[in-house]
């Protein structure tokens, strides 16, 4: 038996001893909003006294507690909301705990010189109200509470009401792991029933100076909207473009690990594919080799009938089909398969193409050239600026499809994880804010800046 089961134990015993269930008992989430600004305020007032070395302790233990509870998280992710896979789910929580950045990003900035020394560092917000969705509940508030504690601020979450016991699970380990490592009390806070009203209130609260969402475009018009500093993470639709100078088997496979992965919940994952003519064929093949189902029009028009709803006249995702297996897509059309996705050819205009369905299927548009192929996948990605990927040997094509489509991610030859570090260079998050523009936030979005100036003195020069 190893440290954490011990400890699971042990707080089960306290919990019966004292009679009360672990849902009462969850650290820093309260009955209501004006509860956990109150705890969070005084939580913060001590937070301030502690130092880098403090905080770093503090984030460590995150880690720790994150890699010990990856697998009860995502259990109860796909669970609580009905959408994703538990092993990816399982990743995910790793990545969170491996790449996620502390303390170490807050390197101050010195200039010295005839007139003295003035020295730049990066200081907290204060208390940060973010709202989480329902797509990466657990993963967004672990890593946004690393990262805006290793800055030096308090938090209090809004969660999406559809994954609140998985994002309150993980607010009270956090609350946990900082008190075992010397912190304090409630520096990271919740609701126990998150609403628009609960939303409201922690926007209006003049405790609150920085707002951070992650979710659709209606949740980050309200905080563009609320007067305060508001780091906003969009949607996005992340186009991906194959050209005939690809590697076209790891091409067809890396699209779909990254369209298939989580069910395709991800806002960076591959979406819809552009494909030249001469390679479409090919590509499709070896998608099948790699897990994928392919689908004919008839089926892909069945599909559409539940996968999506008509409002306003026009086609919108059905929800209740958001984050589901494939096979279940599959089942619905009378067909049994354990892949892992469904690929379809499809026309431009067709809704599956036009917009972010976050479920596992993927359009494939073919095209004549290169040059079409951009024209319509800048187009697809609708101006959003989040993700987009591409796979090619052509160096002049990865440049210019990157100039022309501008996304805050751009992906070469890669599966689209390899953006947020999962196989690829670099730090990992969850919120990816294209719409405000910090794009992957980390430690240092969460500060402001902070000039100190000694005129005449302190330069040894």
């Amino acid at each position: 038996m190893n440290e954490a089961e011990v400890r699971k134990i042990v707080e089960s015993v306290i919990l019966h001893m004292e009679g009360e269930s672990p849902e009462r008992k969850q650290k820093g989430v309260f009955a209501t909003m004006e509860e956990a600004l109150e705890a969070v305020q005084k939580a913060y007032r001590q937070f301030c006294s502690y130092n880098l070395e403090q905080r770093e302790k503090m984030i460590d233990n995150i880690r720790k507690a994150t890699l010990e509870h990856a697998q009860t998280l995502a259990e109860m992710g796909v669970k609580e909301t009905g959408m994703g896979r538990v092993t990816d789910k399982i990743i995910k929580h790793q990545l969170v705990a491996e790449k996620t950045p502390g303390t170490e990003v807050l390197q101050p900035e010195a200039y010295s010189g005839d007139r003295g020394l003035t020295l730049v560092e990066q200081g907290p917000y204060g208390i940060i109200g973010a709202i989480t969705p329902s797509t990466n509940p657990s993963e967004t508030v672990l890593c946004n509470s690393m990262g805006m504690i290793a800055a030096g601020n308090g938090v209090v979450f809004n969660p999406h009401p559809g994954a609140v016991k998985t994002s309150n699970y993980a607010v009270d380990l956090v609350n946990r792991a900082i008190l075992e490592a010397g912190g304090p009390e409630n520096l990271v806070c919740s609701v126990e029933k998150p609403t628009m009203q609960t939303s409201d209130v922690m926007m209006k609260s003049p405790a609150v100076k920085m707002l951070v969402a992650t979710g659709g475009p209606g949740v980050v018009r309200a905080l563009l909207s609320s007067g305060k500093k508001a780091i906003g993470a969009g949607a996005g639709n992340p186009p991906v473009i194959v050209d005939e100078t690809a590697d076209i088997p790891k091409a067809a496979k890396d699209i779909v690990d990254g369209a298939s992965f989580d069910n395709n919940l991800p806002c960076i994952a591959e979406k819809e594919c552009f494909a030249v003519a001469d390679i479409a064929d090919e590509l499709v093949h070896y998608m099948t080799q790699s897990g994928a189902y392919l689908i004919d029009s008839r089926q892909m028009e069945q599909m559409l009938s539940f996968a999506m709803v008509q409002k306003d006249g026009k086609y919108v995702i059905n929800k209740k089909w958001v984050g589901k297996d494939a096979s279940l897509f599959l089942k619905e059309i009378g067909v049994s398969s354990d892949a892992k996705l469904i690929v379809c050819e499809a026309p431009f205009e067709h809704p599956f193409v036009q917009e972010e369905l976050m479920m596992p299927i993927l359009p494939v548009v073919r095209v004549k050239d290169f040059d079409e192929a951009v024209e319509k996948a800048v187009a697809a990605e609708n101006g959003r600026r989040h993700s987009a990927h591409i796979h090619s040997k052509n160096v002049d094509h990865l440049t210019r499809f990157a100039r022309e489509v501008e996304t805050t991610i751009f992906v070469k030859n890669a599966p689209s994880y390899a953006g947020i570090g999962a196989g690829g260079e670099g730090y990992t998050t969850f919120t990816i804010a294209g719409p405000t523009g910090e794009g992957l936030t980390c430690t240092r979005s969460f500060t402001r800046q902070r000039r100190c100036v000694m005129v005449d003195g302190f330069s040894i020069i």
